[in-house]
């Protein structure tokens, strides 16, 4: 294999690295725990206002988070038919993961008074990281052949882990012992958390956005992503 080749392949599995931390720490483990911490209330149901409507905390945080997959449903199969036509891949997977660290950094300032702002950002992450990996995927059959595959994955996915770990371990440690980072409490440091996360994920992933390519095979496109997106779709439905 050349070495820049190599490269590629390495610029391409560190994407896991830079976005798995998201799945790991909002998703999983750090920020449901943070929302339910500080959407609590007096009553019994833990009713929240949103928008002037009454819902239970964790029923709207659930509901929330099932609206961005609906969304990244609706939109995948359009997006990617744009992709694949338009030579766009590495365009639109960096609006995404820009969207998903971005707003993952934003969650730094909701603390519970601002349920509709950590709500919208919470969205707008859970979208923003599943419409990169739409794209993310898309380079895998560009950049490797079929018999590479499967090491490749398994490249991306050993480091989404350890990249994933190491930061939940320093986060968790910010938060049981925040007097050793100079933070004042746990709350503060599970928004510091956040913050962490997507910066990790935006600096880490400008490994894969400075080496692959738009098109790297040169091919010649439809000017008009949003037809050829469409014509992509029902070649495919066909």
């Amino acid at each position: 294999m050349s070495k820049s080749k190599k490269k590629t392949h390495f610029a391409w599995a560190m994407y896991d690295w830079a976005n798995s931390v998201y799945s790991l720490v909002i998703t999983s483990t750090i920020f449901p725990v943070y929302y339910n911490n500080v959407t609590q209330t007096d009553s019994d149901n833990d009713l929240v206002s949103f928008f002037g409507f009454e819902v239970v905390n964790t029923v709207l945080y659930s509901w929330s988070i099932s609206f961005s997959f609906l969304v990244i449903a609706v939109l995948s199969p359009l997006l990617s038919g744009m992709a694949d036509s338009g030579g766009k891949k590495l365009t639109f997977m960096k609006i995404f993961a820009t969207l998903g660290s971005l707003s993952c950094m934003a969650l730094f300032f909701f603390d519970g008074s601002n349920l509709e702002f950590g709500i919208i950002c919470s969205v707008l992450a859970s979208i923003g990281y599943a419409g990169s990996i739409v794209f993310y995927n898309a380079f895998l059959p560009e950049i490797s052949s079929v018999d590479e595959y499967d090491m490749l994955s398994a490249k991306g996915f050993a480091l989404g882990y350890i990249g994933s770990v190491i930061l939940l371990v320093i986060n968790l440690l910010m938060i049981q012992v925040p007097e050793l980072f100079y933070i004042s409490d746990g709350g503060e440091a599970a928004r510091l958390s956040f913050l962490l996360t997507g910066l990790w994920w935006l600096g880490f992933s400008m490994i894969p956005f400075s080496v692959l390519e738009d098109n790297p095979y040169g091919r010649r496109y439809d000017r008009s992503l949003l037809l050829s997106g469409y014509r992509e779709i029902r070649s495919v439905f066909k």
